[in-house]
């Protein structure tokens, strides 16, 4: 039986890149075979800063926004993370984003797209890994950086991964599905 594999794009910011390789994830997803994919870009679902007044464990959300993003996430199996590094960081939406839910993250696990510069966006991967720890997230070590991702992306606006990047999604996506598959017995 697939995995539901979740990949969400972090960044919301406008001229952003991320979906474009969001895309290219979810094609490279599903011709690794044993993912039911589906793209989720937090630009789309808007959520606003961390405004339910209740603790995201209590699971008690007052707001749709809310009710819909913990559908969105509480039915996955696996997530992939294609996230920008900002100062070090991953963006401020994404980090929103998950600290808004608790119990939806609990035991599954989480592989990361990074881009950026000299650094493909690795920092931001380990700001990431850190706090998808703390929401009971198994964040594998098996990050997929891309550096200068702006020579990726052809006239066409298309990402072009290159064979290291797309030896690195390979691996991922073959450990998303054991451990997806692993922890999917004790939810």
């Amino acid at each position: 039986m697939a995995l539901k594999l979740k990949i969400i794009t972090g960044s919301t910011r406008p001229g952003r890149v991320g979906p474009t390789i969001a895309a290219w994830a979810a094609e490279a997803a599903k011709a690794h075979e044993g993912f039911e994919v589906e793209s989720v870009d937090l630009a789309d679902i808007n959520l606003p800063l961390l405004d339910e007044p209740a603790h995201p464990a209590a699971q008690q959300y007052t707001h749709e926004h809310t009710k819909r993003w913990s559908a969105i996430i509480g039915d996955a199996d696996a997530f992939v993370f294609v996230t920008p590094e900002y100062d070090y960081f991953a963006p401020a939406s994404l980090i929103n984003a998950i600290q808004v839910l608790y119990r939806e993250w609990n035991y599954k696990p989480a592989g990361v797209i990074s881009y950026g510069g000299v650094s493909g966006g690795l920092r931001a991967s380990q700001t990431l890994r850190e706090l998808l720890s703390t929401v009971g997230v198994v964040g594998l070590p098996q990050v997929v950086p891309v550096p200068f991702f702006p020579e990726f992306i052809g006239d066409d606006g298309v990402f072009s991964a290159n064979d290291k990047v797309k030896e690195g999604a390979t691996l991922m996506f073959g450990e998303l599905i054991k451990w997806g598959t692993a922890l999917k017995t004790i939810r």
